[in-house]
């Protein structure tokens, strides 16, 4: 029966950094991994996703070349093998580097198989028991896929395997308007393929404030993509020519020839026998830990996607450095200490920080709120890309930034003036008498900042 100092279950964003550090600390460590290491973001998530994207964008900036003086002749074609081999390409660069990395590493073990729990402190792997007085889970969060009518009599997609695809769609219908729906939709539109977003809610990226979730359609739908909100009657069926996917509210019914389904996803706890551990889930799910990233078993935590209080890398990875930083160094962090920041990757994009203006408000604090149009800001005239809008809220009293959100070119860069900020803890004055460089985005955080006005 192999022993180890720790073992860990899952390779994402959290656990390959944590094992290495712990090995760096003289501890024997076993890093167990059912599929590939990276886990969602080098796999199936950030990066082949987001070259994705970029080669999407290329191809856009190439059809508005006239925009800008640029002649091309001919139209602008799409090679979607090389498309996807592109994506295939940078996912295995970063998945090999992890593998050289642990295969130089003294101190860990790499096992590739599924981890079960047998108790508290020892799970089975391929037949072999292995225990450890310290066991963490990075399991990372796959696909839901929602009980719709006719759902499983048809192919659908997820965000797993749409990204294998080396052919373009005639219609992609994208179920599910939040965050990677609305990427897969705008990418696949800029390809070529006609799009429809079908969502069930009232509006577009639900967590948004309105006007933000509003710009968003509108952005949407000047790229011809159709989108359809309210809609209460989703469901599939089988047609010689694809699939018909109904949408209710008196709509008609849609020719998809492939559907995309992005409605959420799934922490991945319900087959790691969690039970013979004593291991605790939400009703969703998630683990539940403390504010330490602890499970309510001694010696169990969860990192991740997988506990619920994070669904980004950025989050996974600040899960390590908490762990890492109480358990090895003897510091005092907690999950509670981390400002909420992400972005949606459209283009152009939104950086996100913080509170909502709903949110605020409904906090019970005397708010401040400032908008500013991107036509007002020069890059993204000398770029002719003026869609979307910047947003900030603070607390009239303590004159801290309570939030932002930047929907505009670069604006996932832009936003981190705000973040930045906000874990300094600075008030907004500080940032308002800021000398920034001319000309970029930024430039206009301490404009905004100085309109100001209680509301």
């Amino acid at each position: 029966m192999p022993s180890f100092d720790a073992i860990v279950i899952g390779a994402g964003q959290s656990g390959p950094f944590l094992a290495a550090r712990m090995v760096a600390n003289g501890m024997k460590v076993a890093l167990i991994e059912r599929k590939f290491l990276g886990g969602t973001c080098v796999n199936a998530g950030c990066m082949p996703t987001k070259t994705l994207v970029a080669s999407a964008r290329a191809a856009h900036m190439a059809r508005r070349g006239a925009d800008f003086g640029v002649v091309l002749p001919g139209g602008v074609g799409i090679d979607m093998t090389v498309v996807r081999k592109r994506a295939e390409t940078v996912t295995m660069n970063a998945r090999n580097g992890l593998i050289n990395w642990f295969a130089g590493m003294d101190g860990m073990t790499v096992i590739y198989g599924h981890a079960r729990f047998q108790d508290a402190h020892s799970v089975t792997v391929n037949g072999e028991i292995l225990t450890a007085p310290k066991i963490f889970l990075n399991v990372g969060a796959r696909p839901t896929i929602p009980d719709m009518p006719g759902v499983g009599g048809i192919d659908y997609l997820t965000s797993t395997s749409i990204i294998h695809l080396d052919r373009l769609p005639r219609h992609l219908a994208v179920i599910g308007g939040s965050y990677i729906g609305l990427e897969f939709a705008q990418m696949y539109r800029r390809f070529g393929a006609e799009v429809t977003v079908i969502e069930r809610g009232p509006k577009l990226a639900s967590r948004e404030d309105a006007d933000v979730s509003d710009a968003i359609a509108d952005i949407l739908r000047s790229e011809d993509i159709a989108v359809h909100t309210d809609a209460d009657g989703i469901g599939f069926a089988k047609t010689a020519n694809g699939i018909s996917v109904s949408i209710g509210n008196g709509q008609p019914a849609i020719e998809a020839s492939h559907v995309l389904v992005a409605t959420g996803r799934t922490p991945n706890t319900d087959d790691l026998g969690l039970d013979k551990a004593g291991v605790a889930t939400d009703r969703r799910g998630y683990i539940t830990v403390d504010d330490k990233l602890a499970t309510n078993v001694e010696g169990i935590f969860a990192l991740g996607d997988c506990n619920g209080r994070g669904a980004f890398t950025h989050t996974s990875y600040n899960d390590f450095e908490i762990a890492a930083a109480n358990l090895l160094d003897g510091e005092d962090r907690k999950v509670s200490d981390r400002i909420p920041a992400y972005a949606l990757y459209i283009d152009p994009p939104l950086g996100r920080v913080g509170m909502t203006e709903k949110e605020a408000r409904a906090s019970g604090r005397t708010i401040m709120i400032s908008t500013r149009p991107m036509s007002r800001v020069g890059r993204a005239n000398e770029r002719a890309e003026t869609k979307g809008f910047m947003k900030v809220i603070a607390d009239a009293e303590t004159q801290q930034i309570l939030g932002a959100a930047i929907l505009g070119i670069e604006g996932d860069e832009a936003i981190h003036g705000f973040i930045d900020a906000m874990n300094a803890k600075a008030p907004y004055p500080v940032l308002k008498w800021a000398v920034p460089i001319h000309p970029t985005v930024s430039e206009l955080i301490p404009t905004l900042l100085g309109d100001l006005k209680a509301v």
